[in-house]
């Protein structure tokens, strides 16, 4: 496995949007697939937004194993799978649904960009609308918010 930090820069700090605090910077803990670039430009993304993170590298059956313990239906699966404040991200999910997550601390296991939309962070600039799932604890699902 391999493990890589990233830590906040004076330009992503500059950078950082309504997503966060200058005060706060959480740290993501992002694991993909080795061979994910899509995951490495939305890890870039997520630190031009204002986090930290610390990205793992694992195989397939080691990530799908952690899906699983975050209670991850298949239906609600992206490439790569991340951990944060108590949370999961799952997926393509923009910086800022997460800094709302985290501000507005619903009682919930996490938020999933199901697939692979286009036009999510890491996924290119043009594509489709899409949702971003609130996932609650009985592992139902609500809108979090709509992109695109």
């Amino acid at each position: 496995m391999n493990r890589r930090e990233f830590g906040l820069t004076a330009l992503s700090l500059a950078l950082a949007g309504p997503a966060l605090s200058q005060t706060a910077a959480p740290t993501l803990q992002v694991t993909k697939t080795p061979t994910c670039g899509c995951c490495g430009a939305w890890v870039n993304e997520m630190i031009a937004a204002g986090f930290k993170a610390s990205v793992e590298d694992v195989d397939y059956d080691t990530l799908q194993v952690l899906k699983q313990k975050h209670g991850i239906a298949p239906e609600l699966a992206g490439c790569h799978t991340t951990s944060v404040g108590g949370y999961f991200v799952e997926g393509h999910v923009p910086a800022a649904d997460i800094g709302r997550l985290l501000s507005e601390k619903p009682v919930a296991r996490g938020l999933t960009a199901p697939g692979m939309p286009m036009g999510s962070p890491g996924m290119g600039p043009q594509g489709d609308p899409y949702d971003v799932l609130l996932v609650l604890m009985d592992g139902s699902t609500q809108v979090f918010a709509t992109h695109g």
